[in-house]
């Protein structure tokens, strides 16, 4: 209000509003005032009416409904919207959110009034552009809000641009059962089987308080047997395929705890966030735990190509749209819950509440079947090229199939440290391509291993309600002669510095482990960094090294010589990116062809490589290697034992060694170019 302190509200069971609560106020902005009433002795689950304001005669009228009591085992729906603060650009698109989405939609699906409906919505964090600006909460966020929040409770958590304002803390009174000092920047409660848990990402509040009481509220939890589900909700991404640049590592000390209460206590978890605007949805490979971005609902999105982006195998879908997430949860002997994108589109095209992601998950999830392992087994086995072969999947609920994992070991005794481990989704659409369309999750080709080597193999099946297999039982093979020749490189592991390496732009060191605040190499006492760890660091670097195969000049222009580029990588963190390419050079060094890349953006040491025929007239193969720099100042791309092999059998992805009988799928994955922006605004 302005000017007026008396702080009432009229309220009751009708529209007579037969009972009356006075409460407290305080000075907003100006002459500004906001009121708080607390309302005793509700019942759970019953409708309210009340009325507002220091007149109240005349006033509109409105209503609430209770959420059930604990343990009533009821259904329960809720909302989770993001990253409304306003774009000049765009400056209803909240409204639009609430009104013509959220609303519309649930007017329309369920019927009935939506009070009934819809039992709260879940934010967070940005709900302005700047929190210490009192006309942007009347104006972006209230006014904008206002049909949805004076019926459905709405419940917050900080994000980056609320700076930490008191105006966040007047505005709303959430749970105070954080840790003591901090109230309301962590809370905790109830609706029916789900714990909602609110947590603060902030920079201030990135303390090991904050993680010790969530690991005892979990534990507590763990012991609740009316909670069937825990619903985090922060601001920071972990991960993030759109913005990489906003990640950070508390949420993934929240996400491990999370990770650990869901498998140790058998009960399913989410965390919510937002911060990049956009939607994803991934899932933790070990754990049934979704990772969910349920932006942007208001502010610019970050269009594929405009920053520094990377596809990480967690999510299995992420789109540069407007949009709002529903989850419905099921209570009961068999509760669940349904996970649901619903999009409006971007500033081009408008879409009209589309579903464009669903995911079911359940408490009580049955296995799928333990899958067979058909191929490889005995000996002799291509160890340029092998392809893993399981058996269907099957699933006697009738779930679909969601994802397999794949290793390779030494022996069959220890799978600890898989020479080879590959965790792929039944989707994974990444700048608008499902690069997962054509896998049918019951082969995986494995490149480059050992000849005349003892390996053994297994694999697990998951179903799309993230419940996995036993693993297969394991299957010993034999590698045979390599149709391979050895390493055409000189010094492929850094153990010679740079020596045969040429540093085209920025820096290429050789480190040992830790040299300079990095990691330890793969193999050996040395590993590439490219583009600059120690001194001059470059956003994007390069290097290479020509090799001389003149020696196979006959074969190369007969045809149907081909090329086998492999070499391990890493980066620190998640963040940067090493990346790998060949070009064939003719006898004058002019470029005849050129390899697709391969790269791997990852924290720990991962092999990737590619097989391609040599083009005719190759006299010099040129190994080049790129270092992306995405965040921070170091260029953390590394790189270490690169090999380039010839081979006089025209081996390409798709021809690896198979079970008998078996053709290649009509389509096969191909290796794709990645944008490379090194951009580093900042939403």
């Amino acid at each position: 209000t302005t000017g007026e302190d008396l702080s009432l509200v009229n309220w009751g069971t009708t529209s007579g509003l037969e009972s009356s609560s006075l409460g407290t106020s305080q000075t907003s902005s100006g002459d500004n005032i906001i009121h708080e009433v607390e309302l005793d002795g509700l019942e759970p689950d019953t409708r309210y009416y009340y009325q507002v304001g220091t007149e109240p005669l005349g006033a509109d009228t409105y209503h609430f409904v209770t959420p059930p009591a604990p343990g009533a085992e009821a259904s329960i729906t809720m909302v989770a919207i993001s990253d409304m603060q306003m774009d000049s650009s765009n400056p209803t698109q909240f409204e639009q959110i609430v009104d013509d989405g959220i609303i519309d939609f649930m007017t329309e699906t369920f019927g009935g009034d939506l009070a009934d409906t819809l039992g709260l919505v879940l934010i967070p964090g940005d709900l302005v552009e700047n929190g210490s600006i009192y006309s942007q909460w009347a104006d972006h966020f209230f006014a904008q809000i206002d049909d949805l929040a004076r019926t459905v409770p709405v419940y917050p958590v900080m994000g980056n641009h609320e700076n930490d304002s008191d105006n966040f803390l007047k505005y709303f009174h959430l749970p105070e059962n954080g840790t003591p000092g901090y109230e309301e920047h962590w809370w905790w409660m109830d609706q029916s089987n789900v714990r909602i848990i609110g947590l603060d990402s902030n920079s201030s509040y990135r303390v090991t308080d904050q993680l010790d009481w969530l690991e005892t509220l979990l534990a507590d939890t763990c012991d609740d047997p009316s909670i069937d589900f825990v619903f985090a909700q922060l601001h920071h991404p972990h991960l993030s395929e759109l913005w990489i640049a906003g990640e950070i590592d508390f949420t993934g000390d929240v996400i491990d705890r999370l990770e650990s209460f869901s498998t140790s206590c058998g009960k399913p978890s989410i965390h919510m966030f937002g911060h990049t605007h956009g939607y994803s949805r991934g899932q933790s490979r070990d754990h049934r735990h979704l990772w969910v971005n349920v932006a942007s609902s208001g502010g610019n999105l970050d269009y594929w190509g405009e920053y520094a982006q990377q596809d990480y195998d967690e999510f299995s879908m992420s789109l540069d749209e407007y949009g709002f997430v529903l989850i419905e949860v099921d209570a009961g002997d068999d509760p669940q819950f349904l996970l649901t994108r619903l999009s409006r589109g971007d500033e081009s095209v408008t879409l009209d509440n589309i579903a464009r992601d669903r995911i079911t998950v359940k408490r009580y999830g049955t296995p799928p079947d333990t899958p067979s392992a058909i191929f490889p087994t005995g000996t002799d086995i291509d160890p340029g090229c092998v392809e893993l072969t399981g058996g269907p999947f099957s699933d006697s609920p009738g779930d679909d199939h969601g994802a397999a994992q794949w290793q390779v070991a030494r022996g069959c005794e220890d799978f600890s440290a898989p020479i080879f481990d590959s965790w792929k989704q039944h989707e994974n659409w990444y700048a608008d391509v499902d690069t997962q369309a054509e896998d049918v999750l019951t082969d995986e080709e494995v490149l480059g291993l050992e000849p005349s080597t003892d390996y053994c193999w297994q694999v697990r099946y998951r179903d799309q309600g993230l419940t996995w297999s036993d693993w297969s039982t394991p299957m010993p093979f034999q590698t045979g002669v390599s149709p391979w020749s050895e390493n055409r490189l000189l010094n492929g592991g850094a153990e010679e510095g740079t020596t045969h390496w040429t540093a085209d732009t920025g820096p290429l060191e050789a480190l040992s482990d830790g040299e300079c605040a990095g990691i330890a190499p793969h193999t050996g006492e040395y590993y590439f960094a490219v583009g600059g760890l120690c001194s001059g660091e470059v956003a994007w670097g390069s290097a290479h090294q020509d090799v001389d195969v003149s020696d196979w000049a006959d074969r190369i222009d007969e045809g149907g010589t081909s090329s086998q580029l492999s070499a391990w990588m890493a980066n620190y963190g998640g963040s940067d990116t090493p990346s790998s390419y060949l070009a064939y050079l003719d006898h004058s060094t002019e470029e005849v062809g050129r390899s697709s890349s391969i790269s791997s953006a990852t924290g720990t040491w991962t092999e990737v490589s590619l097989q391609t025929i040599v083009p005719l007239g190759t006299r010099t193969i040129r190994v080049v290697l790129e270092g992306t720099r995405h965040g921070g100042t170091d260029n953390d791309s590394y790189i270490d034992d690169i090999a380039l092999k010839l081979s006089d059998h025209p081996v390409e992805d798709s021809d690896c060694d198979r079970a008998p009988d078996e053709t290649p799928d009509a389509d096969t994955d191909t290796d794709t170019d990645t944008d490379t922006d090194t951009d580093t605004d900042t939403d």
